[in-house]
């Protein structure tokens, strides 16, 4: 085994740039975002599920002032006022729009006159010095942050009833998907998992630790709409054999038979995507499902979700080098050509897309495309501690949770690697998750 973690060096000036392309591109997307639809749509609960996209707005400059302008520059408080308001946990979502909220013309200013001061301050703090700033963590952090909500916006958008507001082109096709094995095999043995040295990871990332792990086979790709279909047709979500008992229990409640967002009409399957219907695509990977459709699912192919370091191992291990890579391509962050990430297609590509994203054993789009659920809960690695504040991750590690890996297409550059880790209770459909399964190699 290497020692863990392989220590990436980064010259302050070219972390300096990196930090404030990563700001400004967070900006962009935010902006595309929150201009696409009226002030109406803007003000409006599209779902008692999220937040009113204006509170998100204001949230990320709120976060931003706290963190970044308070926190590392040393600042006074902007509007100490608001901060009570775009607390995430003062408040759930659904009351959100009852709160004395900023209108979207004074959101807008306020989170450009945030964003001004901080990079004044990003032009002329020193990168190091405390763990705040260390590598330029904290404005990794928010850039992180404001691109996480920009995929929560989207979600929104996903729900929100009416004429598209958002287009993209369709992903590229692959050339050779149809010829790609349907599984690949994972040698057993150790690998470096999570990490202790990628400058910007949060705190449920870290520590990079050895986990040891038997072979598995685990899916090429994700699972299909087709492949899906076929599970529907045979009557999965009329056997509760496959279900677990809350599972089950869940969907009889919910009247639950399709993923979120299908519906069957003259003999096919519809689905609505950020405003348009469309036929279901059986090419690509099935979105909108919630852990427990992964797992009846994967139950009813006789095999079952992978492990959360079973994913991790398919995703960053190299059985040649023996060390574990950023990403399943190698250490160089994503380019269009490696994964469908950043909102760039509004939709996952076809199962077997990416070749030059493949992890070295040839398991593809094990970034971007859909979030992959997997059947762990979300616990804290071996030495975890919270950095900077318990309520990131802490407060939400237990079996309530299930682990998410992977990344979407709606996830960005940024927020998304190899080690990322994401969470959310069983139930979840609105998000874009989707996955892959896996068997015990005996």
């Amino acid at each position: 085994m290497t020692a863990p973690d392989s220590e990436l060096t980064i010259d302050p000036e070219a972390l300096r740039l990196r930090a404030e392309k990563a700001l400004r591109t967070a900006r962009d997307r935010t902006h595309t975002l929150t201009t696409c639809v009226d002030e109406h749509d803007l003000t409006a609960q599209h779902s008692p599920l999220m937040s009113p996209l204006v509170w998100d707005l204001a949230h990320i400059g709120n976060q931003e002032e706290q963190w970044l302008l308070r926190a590392v520059g040393g600042g006074d408080a902007l509007r100490p006022e608001i901060d009570s308001i775009y607390d995430a946990f003062a408040h759930p979502r659904a009351e959100r729009p009852t709160l004395p909220l900023l209108a979207p013309a004074e959101a807008r200013g306020y989170v450009h006159e945030v964003r001004g001061r901080v990079l004044d301050i990003l032009e002329r703090i020193e990168l190091r010095g405390a763990p705040l700033v260390d590598a330029g963590f904290a404005f990794g952090m928010i850039a992180q942050h404001e691109q996480q909500h920009d995929e929560t916006m989207l979600i929104t958008h996903q729900l929100r009833r009416g004429p598209a507001a958002l287009t993209a082109p369709p992903p590229p096709a692959p050339e050779d998907g149809a010829a790609l094995p349907d599984e690949v095999l994972i040698p057993g043995g150790p690998f470096t998992m999570g990490t202790s040295s990628e400058p910007w990871a949060l705190d449920n990332e870290r520590p990079a630790h050895h986990r040891l792990v038997p072979a598995f086979h685990i899916d090429t790709a994700p699972v299909t709409n087709g492949a899906y279909e076929r599970f529907i047709a045979d009557g999965g979500y009329t056997e509760p054999r496959w279900w677990s008992a809350d599972g089950w229990a869940y969907i009889q409640e919910h009247g639950i038979a399709a993923p979120l967002f299908w519906r069957r009409e003259g003999g096919q399957w519809l689905r609505r995507r950020f405003g348009v219907t469309e036929p279901v695509p059986p090419e690509e990977p099935v979105v909108h499902v919630s852990w427990y459709e992964a797992d009846a699912y994967a139950r009813w192919a006789g095999r079952r979700l992978p492990a959360e370091e079973e994913w991790e191992k398919a995703a960053r291990h190299d059985p040649e080098s023996r060390r574990s890579r950023r990403y399943p391509w190698g250490d160089d962050d994503p380019t269009p050509e490696h994964a469908n990430l950043g909102q760039r297609h509004l939709r996952p590509a076809a199962a077997g897309s990416y070749p030059r994203g493949a992890s070295p054993l040839g398991v593809r789009q094990l970034i971007g495309d859909v979030w992959e659920w997997t059947s762990s809960d979300f616990l804290p690695y071996p030495g975890f501690r919270a950095f900077p504040y318990r309520e990131y991750s802490e407060v939400f590690f237990g079996p309530a949770h299930k682990v998410l890996r992977g990344g979407s297409f709606a996830v960005a550059e940024v927020a998304c690697r190899g080690t990322f880790r994401n969470w959310d209770l069983p139930v979840r459909r609105q998000i874009f998750s989707g996955f892959r399964t896996a068997r015990d190699a005996s």
